[in-house]
């Protein structure tokens, strides 16, 4: 709790001090920060025993001890980090009762030496978010819970914006010195049309602008750890190419260059290409889709070559289901599950779903930065050294 005292105590600072804030970190600060970290691996992460944001966070659903054990499986395997998703309503909400849950995992974590990278937005499936007890998984249906954040209300509702600002300079405020803390993933996909779900009309430019703001916002809380935002989507991510508007607005304002990717190795190592031009320390924030040609052995020996961390989607499995595919959503996995799971590393039980792949994680997480042991080695050519 002394720690939480601190980060209290920095926030407050920090409200007072708006003078600190910070610019966008130079390629040799956000390079300097890189060295201090191991090779980044880990996983999205949201417990078994959540659907989705709100039941990860909610006083009544917080499963602290499934946390504990579910953080010790990844400790097992060589994981150091997690992508963690927060959300705006749980900071209006009760944000007293938000924060102390969030030191609370940040104390789980800690024990597992895990440093999560947390999530302020996301712009992915359910686009009308509300707080309290939350619908069932609908059977056979990949990630049926998931809420966005803020969701189109909210987009379209500027009077809200205040709002989001208070949230995200309070998460940040009061966690943004902590060293608990990897850093800040300011919005999950802001480009994603989530087009299963009707009534999006204008969603874009809605987020592309709030977007901007939103890294202003977590600039002026001034925290130590990086800013970003992962770019998913485009075709063209180097630097003065034909990238969308929001590619560029992503790209030109985070500190650290984070990316996903769902395809086959040769695709996932042509994106890596395409960012380090950036000379700046690239994480992938979301990979491994089985059925979709991203595998744990194929893009993994890549990212450890070209010291690019790496998130995988999904853990556990459990209630949000990413073990059956995308078009699930077309056609749910009701009668028979898929020949292949989607996503996640472990059974509910806690058995690896194939102990190869937890084998190979292990294997590079403990060996050195860039080495990647023969055992473990992908079909790819050296690449060239990153300038630091």
């Amino acid at each position: 709790m002394k720690r939480f005292a601190a980060a209290l105590l920095g926030a407050t600072m920090l409200t007072l001090s708006p003078a600190q804030a910070r610019d966008r970190w130079t390629e040799a600060q956000a390079d300097a920060w890189y060295a201090r970290q191991p090779w980044l691996v880990g996983a999205n992460y949201t417990p078994a025993s959540a659907i989705n944001q709100f039941e990860m966070w909610q006083a009544e659903t917080w499963d602290p001890k499934r946390i504990d054990y579910e953080l010790n499986l990844a400790q097992g395997i060589g994981m150091n980090t997690m992508r963690v998703f927060l959300h705006d309503q749980l900071w209006t909400q009760d944000p007293e009762g938000f924060k102390r849950r969030i030191d609370e995992f940040l104390q789980i974590a800690a024990r597992h030496k895990i440093k999560p990278l947390f999530v302020l937005f996301d712009s992915c499936w359910d686009p009308n978010p509300k707080l309290g007890p939350q619908h069932p998984p609908i059977p056979g249906v990949h990630n049926s819970g998931w809420v966005q954040g803020p969701g189109m209300a909210g987009l379209r509702d500027k009077s809200r914006y205040p709002a989001y600002k208070a949230y995200v300079q309070g998460v940040i405020a009061a966690f943004g010195r902590d060293d608990r803390v990897l850093g800040w993933d300011v919005w999950n996909e802001p480009d994603n049309g989530a087009d299963q779900y009707p009534g999006q009309d204008g969603k874009e430019p809605l987020v592309r602008a709030l977007l901007a703001q939103v890294f202003d916002w977590a600039r002026d809380a001034d925290p130590m750890q990086p800013i970003t935002s992962g770019v998913w989507i485009g075709q063209d991510w180097t630097p003065g190419g034909k990238g969308s508007a929001m590619e560029k607005l992503q790209l030109g304002q985070s500190d650290v260059i984070t990316f996903h990717d769902y395809s086959w190795p040769e695709t996932f190592e042509g994106r890596i290409r395409q960012l380090l031009p950036y000379k700046r320390p690239i994480l992938c924030t979301e990979y491994m889709a089985r059925g979709n040609g991203s595998t744990f052995d194929g893009s993994l020996p890549i990212a450890k070559r070209y010291n690019v961390g790496m998130m995988n989607w999904g853990f556990v499995d459990g209630k949000t289901q990413t073990r059956l595919p995308w078009d699930s959503w077309q056609k749910p996995y009701v009668m028979a599950e898929p020949t292949i799971w989607f996503h996640e590393v472990f059974r509910a039980d806690g058995s690896p779903y194939r102990t190869a792949e937890t084998d190979l994680i292990r294997r590079l997480a403990t060996s050195p930065r860039g080495v990647v042991p023969d055992t473990a080695a992908a079909m790819s050519p050296m690449p060239p050294r990153r300038r630091r």
